[in-house]
C-alpha cells in the first residue's frame, strides 16, 4: 500500500495517445481497458483512484520517472526499464506502417531505405523500437501518436508508423492512404510503477495475471469495442 498509493490515492496515468488503451467517452470522461484496470486495482486496495490523463506515452514515462503518478499502462521497452518496474503484458497489439496509395512501398521490409522519412509519435514504443532498428530511413517525430498521420500528410513524408488500429482509422478519415500488409512490431502493453517499487510491482503482477485469467481484460476490450488487440498469454507461456 505504501508503494502503490503513497499519498493515500492511487494516481493512475491514462494515455489518450493509444486508442487501444483509453479514450474519452461521450461525456468526455476517460474510458477504456486501462481505466477499468486502474479502478479495479483501487477497489481491491480500498483506496480512491485519481486518473491523471496524458496525450502521449512519452509524457507518461516522464511522469513515472518523476514519481508524479503511481501506476502507468505502457509498452514494455528496454529503454523505459531504467525508470519502470513492469508486470507481464496484459494486451498485445501491432505496430503498422501507413503510406499513400501511389507509394512504391509494398512491404514492411522496404521501408528502411535512404530517403524514406517515417513519421512517429515522440517517445512512443514505435519511436523507441524504430530508433534502434532503422539503419537507413529517417524518423520525423510528431508530438503525440494521434498526430502522426496529420504530420505525415502535412510534410509529405513517405511513411507513418503507429498503432495499427489508429492508422486504420486515419486511412478511413484521410482519402488516398493504405496500410502496408502485416506488422513491423508487436507491442506488449503492461502495467508499470516507478523504479524500485518492487512490492507494488509484485502485487500488480499477481493482479494482472488474475485479470487475464478471469476474462476481465477480454471483457473490457469487448465492452469498449476494441478490435485487433489480443489478451496476452499467462506469465511463463
Amino acid at each position: 500500500m505504501a508503494e502503490l498509493a503513497p499519498t493515500g490515492t492511487l494516481r493512475a496515468a491514462i494515455n489518450f495517445g493509444n486508442p487501444i488503451l483509453a479514450g474519452r467517452g461521450p461525456d468526455g470522461q476517460p474510458r477504456g481497458v486501462s481505466v477499468d484496470l486502474a479502478r479495479e486495482a483501487g477497489r481491491r486496495l480500498g483506496v480512491p483512484v485519481e486518473l491523471v490523463t496524458f496525450n502521449s506515452a512519452g509524457t507518461v514515462v516522464e511522469a513515472v520517472k518523476a514519481r508524479s503518478v503511481d501506476l502507468a499502462f505502457v509498452a514494455i521497452d528496454p529503454v523505459r526499464a531504467a525508470d519502470t518496474e513492469y508486470t507481464a503484458p496484459y494486451v498485445v497489439i501491432e505496430g503498422a506502417y501507413l503510406v499513400r496509395e501511389g507509394s512504391p512501398l509494398r512491404s514492411n521490409e522496404e521501408v528502411d531505405r535512404p530517403g524514406t522519412r517515417v513519421a512517429v509519435g515522440r517517445g512512443s514504443a514505435y519511436d523507441l523500437f524504430l530508433s534502434r532498428e532503422l539503419k537507413s530511413a529517417t524518423l520525423v517525430r510528431a508530438p503525440t501518436s494521434p498526430a502522426v498521420t496529420d504530420l505525415f500528410v502535412a510534410q509529405d513524408l513517405e511513411v507513418a508508423a503507429g498503432v495499427k488500429q489508429q492508422l486504420e482509422a486515419d486511412a478511413r478519415r484521410v482519402p488516398g492512404l493504405r496500410l502496408l500488409p502485416g506488422r513491423f512490431m508487436v507491442i506488449e502493453q503492461a502495467m508499470g510503477v516507478p523504479k524500485g517499487r518492487t512490492a507494488a510491482q509484485a502485487w500488480l503482477s499477481r493482479f494482472i495475471e488474475e485479470m487475464k485469467a478471469s476474462g476481465f481484460v477480454a471483457e473490457a476490450l469487448r465492452r469498449h469495442g476494441i478490435e485487433g488487440a489480443a489478451v496476452a498469454l499467462p506469465r511463463g507461456t
